[in-house]
């Protein structure tokens, strides 16, 4: 095959990290017979100091013409003090929206070389972490009207979480798919005891439940899923959850797996393109040096291969790859453990590479 990736390398670690995924899939192109063409594009911190904008439309238009994306990280103290439609973030708000992409998938899985660096109790992580965010990505608060006005000598701020049917339906759709791929299990998170949007994602998914008879489908206020997925996540499959709500559990729960150097996402619409990346941010204060865990955008790439490429075969190779170099001892600072070996982001890249 012959794909086109539309590549942002971002702030931060992001090109270090983004460099390794490539690594990886030179190495897999060259095993399997494929062509992957990279075309770079300017998203966030370094797209606002070169085009003054940090999603400029001539790079919207490269991804939209692009196979699939596949994204580092953005973001940083540079450019906190920005207007807020001018910080980095806005450019990843306006890329969601620009391809259409309304799910975005995050597992959180415990590796077992690296049971050990998870923070719950070993009597937890011996039952097993393995479930899946399902979180809807481009309505709810962070889409809604934001405004702050002056009422009564003092500033009032307000920001609306809004969803429509159809929204709720169509992740909830993905959401019942992809738990009949798995262990046939979904949660709904939501705040329905207060919300009205809670309540309509409520009756939604009541409706589309009924299409799904071997799911066994239940409802989790936020709070209490925050606590449950501490004292127990192994209860969980999948978990179907609002922008905000899925955005603060699923970083909850990339760190009961140890790091969060070691988690993807895919972030898909109704067709095959989807934009792929880790769920860590762009962490400034290794910037540069080289000591990013890159396995997390690695998995992402893996991701992309099955997801949007239908790939199968090549992206059990990475998993199988990442799943060898743990194995064998290697781990980048983030997930050291006494007896393995230490490495650099880069090292770490090759020691994949060199497994698949």
């Amino acid at each position: 095959m012959n794909k086109t990736i539309a590549v942002i390398r971002g702030d931060g670690i992001g090109p270090e990290i983004v460099n390794e995924a490539l690594k990886v899939l030179d190495k897999v192109a060259e095993k399997y017979g494929h062509t992957f063409t990279c075309d770079d594009v300017d998203m966030g911190g370094v797209a606002i100091d070169k085009w003054g904008d940090p999603l400029p439309q001539a790079m919207l238009d490269k991804c939209l013409a692009a196979d699939s994306v596949l994204l580092g990280a953005v973001g940083g103290p540079n450019w906190e003090g920005l207007p807020g439609p001018q910080r980095p973030e806005k450019g990843l708000l306006r890329l969601r929206a620009g391809m259409g992409l309304y799910s975005n998938l995050r597992p959180a899985k415990l590796w077992p070389q690296l049971a050990q660096a998870s923070p719950l109790k070993p009597s937890i992580v011996e039952k097993g972490i393995d479930f899946l965010v399902v979180r809807e990505l481009i309505s709810g608060i962070y889409f809604g009207e934001h405004k702050t006005v002056e009422e009564n000598g003092e500033k009032v701020a307000t920001d609306v979480m809004r969803y429509a049917e159809h929204e709720i339906e169509r992740i909830g759709r993905i959401a019942f798919e992809t738990a009949m791929k798995r262990r046939k299990k979904v949660t709904c998170v939501d705040k329905a005891n207060v919300l009205d949007s809670s309540r309509l994602w409520r009756a939604v998914l009541h409706r589309v439940k009924e299409e799904y008879p071997e799911v066994e489908y239940g409802e989790m206020f936020v709070d209490n899923a925050s606590m449950q997925l501490v004292k127990d996540p192994s209860q969980f499959d999948v978990i179907v959850t609002g922008n905000m709500f899925g955005d603060i559990l699923s970083d909850e729960a990339s760190m009961l797996t140890g790091t969060i150097g070691m988690i993807p996402s895919s972030s898909l619409g109704d067709g095959t393109r989807g934009m792929y990346e880790p769920i860590h941010g762009s962490a400034p204060d290794i910037a540069g040096q080289n000591k990013a865990n890159p396995i997390g955008t690695i998995l992402s790439a893996a991701m992309m291969l099955k997801y949007s490429f239908g790939m199968d075969a090549e992206a059990a190779a990475i998993e199988a790859a990442v799943n060898k170099a743990l194995n064998d001892g290697v781990r980048t600072a983030d997930m050291m453990a006494e007896g393995c070996t230490p490495v650099s982001c880069s090292e770490m890249g090759d020691a994949i590479a060199a497994r698949i």
